[in-house]
């Protein structure tokens, strides 16, 4: 039993170090319901670095999403639904060649036709309760065309051992953004 306890301790540690219960925390749910647009985490391992992205998958159920009503240009947008869309780097890392420390952070975008702006904020919040005072840097992202995706999603792509992509898609547009580790 002593066993047991011991590896469990040992796992819960390296959770709290790792930074992945403020994940956890920032998509708590407040019942058991399904949801319309339901929660994901997808997680990537770059060099020893572990990223995870937990967010929320709306569809765009025949809207006009982007330069729409649903998500203007130009605005600040919680990328997703529900909760924050949260971001978690166990180790420091560059983003798009900004420095960015190990942690936990919302991740917000700006949206634009030519040129998207991609948050991280420190604020984990519900909705919309966005506090630009709460960032920590901001890069900016060319959008690109894609083949059309029914609910959002984000995703990993060219990893290395120093450096990956990570993709957000959602109807008929991809948002990479580079990671060095």
């Amino acid at each position: 039993m002593k066993k047991v306890s011991m590896l469990t301790a040992i796992g819960l540690l390296a959770v709290l170090l790792t930074g992945v219960n403020n994940t956890v925390l920032a998509q708590e749910r407040g019942n058991e319901e399904a949801r319309v647009s339901p929660n994901a985490t997808v997680s990537q391992t770059i060099g020893t670095n572990i990223i995870s992205i937990s967010y929320s998958r709306p569809s765009v159920n025949d809207r006009e999403v982007f330069g729409g009503s649903l998500v203007p240009f130009g605005e600040v947008w919680r990328t997703g639904a529900n909760e924050s869309t949260t971001i978690t780097f166990s180790e420091d890392v560059t983003i798009e060649g900004q420095a960015l420390a190990a942690g936990t952070y919302s991740l917000y975008t700006i949206p634009g036709e030519d040129q998207w702006t991609i948050i991280f904020n420190e604020k984990i919040s519900w909705g919309t309760q966005y506090d630009e005072n709460q960032d920590v840097i901001q890069v900016e992202v060319e959008p690109m065309e894609a083949e059309m995706m029914e609910q959002m999603m984000f995703y990993f792509t060219d990893i290395t051992q120093t450096s990956g992509t990570a993709v957000l898609r959602w109807d008929d547009v991809k948002v990479p953004f580079t990671i060095k580790v």
